[in-house]
């Protein structure tokens, strides 16, 4: 971190430590830097904190009485607001198990003490580019009209853009930003462990049907999902039992009825080209027709017919 213009936006630091000496050495030093800095001295206080004010980052001791740092990064990790926050460990400790239980937790990174200071704040700005990046990003899709999320390999969702949020939050009251219901967990799960392919349901309300599609792997261990939204009963339903298509054949068949290319279909649907025309083979096949033309004309007659 470096000083900047004061009439800039500054960067706000949830430091989390039950040392006073620790929180008085970070508050002077990173306020010198023009960061903005929150302080508790345990894992409820920073709990209640993020209920008002959305830190940019978080620096957590590990070891703390009450509610360590540990669990206070899964709970924060819980929460819509601080989800995507980045936390850094502080912690004297340096054993193997309590590094992989910080990252488990949810952390990014791991500092031990004594800390060094430059240290410190060149991991800071460098995870608070990353996080930017990464906002931006979503940001863009949810801008386009992507319905994304990604997850882990338990069904967990590591980020979704709001729109997708949202969607899952209209449909399954159970599930939060970072929660998918129990039962779309497991089938996540078991896709993102090569089990068979195929949607997800994940619920229904007011005449919607959502569901799941993967997209396959988007990092070493995040899985890419996307969102679709049906018409209970509307066109798509109609090509399924018609036809007996899949989800995405039905998505597909429909695209098709209206006229757009497989490269538009691709677009719209998140797909490329090769893959919308593999699905476009197994409609054809089904439908009993030769071309794309003919698979409109039926698609057309099958929605008249309702």
């Amino acid at each position: 971190m470096t000083p900047r213009d004061p009439t800039a936006s500054r960067d706000i630091v949830l430091v989390v430590d039950d040392n006073p000496d620790t929180l008085g050495f970070l508050t002077d030093a990173l306020e010198a830097a023009g960061a903005m800095v929150l302080v508790a001295t345990g894992g409820e206080q920073a709990l209640a904190i993020v209920e008002r004010i959305t830190p940019d980052v978080v620096l957590m001791d590990a070891v703390m009485p009450g509610l360590d740092g540990f669990e206070t990064c899964r709970r924060l990790k819980r929460l819509s607001a601080t989800a995507d926050v980045p936390i850094l460990f502080m912690t004297g400790l340096s054993e193997t198990e309590h590094i992989v239980e910080g990252l488990e937790a949810g952390g990014v990174d791991y500092v031990t003490k004594p800390i060094v200071l430059d240290e410190l704040t060149a991991r800071i700005r460098v995870h608070l580019a990353n996080a930017r990046r990464e906002r931006s990003a979503r940001a863009a899709l949810d801008t386009a009209g992507r319905f994304l999320l990604a997850t882990d390999g338990s069904g967990r969702i590591a980020w979704a853009t709001p729109q997708a949020a949202k969607l899952i939050g209209e449909v399954a009251p159970s599930a939060t930003s970072v929660e998918l219901p129990e039962a779309v967990r497991a089938r996540v799960a078991e896709q993102a462990a090569g089990g068979p392919e195929g949607t997800i349901a994940i619920g229904e309300a007011e005449g919607r049907r959502i569901t799941l599609s993967g997209l396959g792997r988007a990092g070493e261990a995040e899985w890419l999902w996307r969102l679709t939204v049906d018409a209970v009963g509307g066109e798509e339903a109609i090509f399924r039992r018609r036809f007996q298509l899949t989800g995405r054949e039905a998505e597909v068949l429909l695209w098709i009825a209206r006229g757009k290319s497989n490269r538009d279909i691709g677009d719209i649907l998140g797909l490329s080209p090769r893959t919308v025309n593999k699905h476009l083979e197994q409609v054809y096949m089904k439908l009993g027709v030769e071309n794309r033309a003919s698979a409109a004309v039926l698609a057309l007659k099958a929605i008249e017919a309702g």
